[in-house]
């Protein structure tokens, strides 16, 4: 029956993991797949046909059309993907852009052990788009300790090869981070060592899968040995400047200001997830098989129910259910937002299911207040939100009289810039992982066009947007990624996100793009141009230029007296304000507000000047709004 004739209320899932191959290539023993509770694997056809990859993408396709839903999330996942081999794979993944695409944004990634990583198969996943995460539990000594293959013999070399690969100029954008299972007997410290030499562009830790029948390794030394472990890769993270996102702490540093947590792991977020095994069954997520045999199981298939009866399954709907789908333990507890109640499978016990906090209970706990006491502090070392009294009284007490020197505004203005860079880093985490390589090479090549771009106060606007509700909206990181690879001098090619007929680079201007097209345009960045590809058309930009030309609009700018200012008419973000902005302004509208903001400057310089050091400081940008209808003084 499906959810309809239920009369339920709709959830949707946003998110879906597509079992192409149910076998493996190494024998981990700690692999909850094959060496836990569920071994449903033994009854799965090892590979998925041609006819389960069309029905599960129609089944996808129908869901996000029916909830007009603008982007959904496919892994493509084992067993092993890479054993389907790169013409399976590239098959299955035509068929899966071809059905879904024409009805949402399909972002397309698979996690793999890498150990059939190959150049053939890397050109695969860049003609299809896919990006790819690779397992990694670190140094030699750590990874040896669970990933070896059948005979015992290491996987170790050839998981540094496909990272490798992935590097790569031609791939580095496929690469979408390295996934590590914790092991509390492993130095943490050459861990994260290890997993930074492989210059991911995030890193996700995973807490062995376990229960309360099926408790994890304790060591003596400790009680919240995860925590300890966990706390000293983020203390060594923090002190190295947090140089690529880490999904756990970012997910509790994200939760402790009231924002989304990003993975079913943490926090109260809808674990909106369903797994499609080989043989078209729908299941519940993976890490339930760690539960019992058939834990996961919903007795539903993509050939007879829809998406809607997968989300209206009772165990699915109560994961889908946030603080009231948890124990009252759980509901009690002060950091329960932050933590969740941790993975729902780790909840489980024999005797009541899982109406039980998580087995790593006291970690979570632990590891979250330890985060929290240890302050989010940022990148450059800047205050965090946590500790903005160390900006000092004097810098408060100057505010609050009304205006700032520029030593105070310019103490805030960081301060804001570092938690930019937090909430980027945060949509980056959920965004495909191109746009981030191109932030972090000009990070580290240019960071001060980096800080230009993210000063710019709409990046803010946007970042907070996509915290709230990221569904079609994470593409706009391309136009900063590409404005910061402008700014900084180097090359990228990313493509361009539209907005009502227009790429807008946020400090940079506006590439006119009308007209109806069947993918994005394609932005390239050489040393002071920028290429754009639209289809069969192409322009050659010149930065350099002042005045329009072709498709290109640059932001209008004024030089002041000690003060440059970029008078704010087509970032579509802008919309924020209490009053609606203006349209783009003509060429004599430009003018005249260019003389408008000459007068007023001269109005301060020789009226107020104590404001003007604050405002030379802290003043970037000045937004057009639309005129009072009655001539009220915006």
């Amino acid at each position: 029956m499906s959810r309809s004739e239920t009369g339920h209320p709709t959830a949707t899932l946003t998110q879906f993991v597509l079992k192409i191959h149910s076998r493996c290539d190494l024998a981990c023993d700690h692999c909850y797949v094959y060496r836990n509770a569920d071994q449903s694997w033994r009854r799965q056809p090892p590979t998925m046909s041609q006819a389960v990859v069309r029905q599960a993408a129609t089944r996808i396709a129908e869901h996000a059309s029916a909830h007009n839903q603008r982007r959904v999330r496919v892994v493509l996942h084992g067993g092993e993907p890479l054993l389907v081999g790169p013409r399976r794979l590239r098959a299955i993944a035509t068929e899966l852009r071809a059905t879904i695409e024409p009805v949402a944004q399909l972002d397309l990634r698979m996690q793999s052990n890498g150990i059939r990583l190959t150049p053939d198969v890397c050109e695969v996943l860049r003609d299809c788009h896919i990006a790819v995460g690779i397992s990694l539990d670190g140094d030699r000594a750590s990874n040896d300790r669970h990933r070896r293959h059948a005979n015992r013999a290491s996987s170790y070399d050839a998981v540094l090869r496909a990272l490798a690969l992935l590097r790569e100029p031609a791939y580095r954008h496929l690469y979408a981070g390295i996934l590590c299972t914790v092991d509390v007997r492993n130095d943490p410290i050459a861990v994260y060592s290890a997993l930074m030499a492989q210059q991911p562009p995030r890193v996700d830790f995973l807490l062995p899968h376990a229960t309360w029948d099926r408790p994890p390794i304790r060591p003596a030394w400790s009680t919240t040995p995860y925590a300890a472990w966990l706390l000293e890769i983020f203390r060594r993270w923090s002190a190295d400047g947090r140089p690529v996102p880490i999904r756990i702490f970012d997910s509790i540093l994200a939760t402790g200001h009231g924002g989304a947590s990003g993975t079913e792991s943490l926090g109260l977020d809808p674990a909106d997830i369903a797994v499609i095994e080989t043989d078209g069954s729908w299941e519940q997520a993976d890490s339930l098989k760690v539960a019992f045999d058939g834990a996961p199981s919903t007795g539903l298939n993509i050939f007879a129910h829809t998406v809607d009866d997968v989300a209206a399954f009772p165990a699915v709907a109560r994961r889908l259910a946030g603080l009231t789908g948890l124990c009252a333990t759980c509901r009690a507890c002060p950091v329960v937002r932050q933590c969740g109640g941790g993975l729902f499978a780790h909840r489980f016990r024999r005797a009541n299911g899982f109406d039980n906090p998580s087995v790593y209970c006291a970690d979570l706990k632990e590891l979250i207040v330890g985060i929290n006491d240890y302050g989010s502090s940022t990148a450059t070392g800047a205050a965090s939100v946590r500790e903005v009294d160390d900006l000092g009284l004097a810098t408060f007490e100057a505010v609050g009289r009304g205006y700032g020197d520029a030593t105070a505004i310019s103490r805030l203005a960081d301060l804001q810039l570092e938690i930019t860079r937090e909430l980027v880093a945060a949509v980056a985490a959920d965004a495909p992982p191109a746009a981030w390589q191109v932030l972090l090479e000009a990070e580290r090549t240019a960071p001060r066009a980096v800080q230009t771009v993210l000063s710019h106060p709409y990046v803010r606007t946007w970042a907070v947007d996509c915290r709230r509700s990221p569904v079609g909206r994470t593409d706009y990181l391309n136009a900063i990624a590409i404005a910061c690879a402008v700014r900084g001098q180097i090359e990228a090619e990313l493509p361009g996100p539209v907005h009502d007929g227009a790429v807008y680079l946020p400090t940079l201007g506006t590439i006119d793009l009308p007209g109806p097209r069947t993918a994005a345009p394609v932005l390239a960045t050489t040393p002071g141009k920028l290429h754009v590809h639209d289809g069969d058309r192409r322009w050659m930009v010149d930065l350099a230029a002042p005045t329009p030309r072709g498709p290109w609009f640059p932001s209008a700018r004024v030089d002041l007296d000690g003060l440059s200012l970029m008078i704010e008419d087509g970032d579509p973000h802008r919309a924020c304000h209490y009053w609606p902005p203006t349209g783009r302004l003509d060429e004599p509208t430009r003018r005249a507000w260019r003389q408008s903001l000459e007068a007023a400057w001269r109005s301060v310089l020789a009226d107020a000047p104590e404001h003007a050091a604050g405002m030379t400081a802290g003043l970037r940008v000045i937004t057009p709004l639309v005129a009072a209808p009655d001539g009220t003084q915006r």
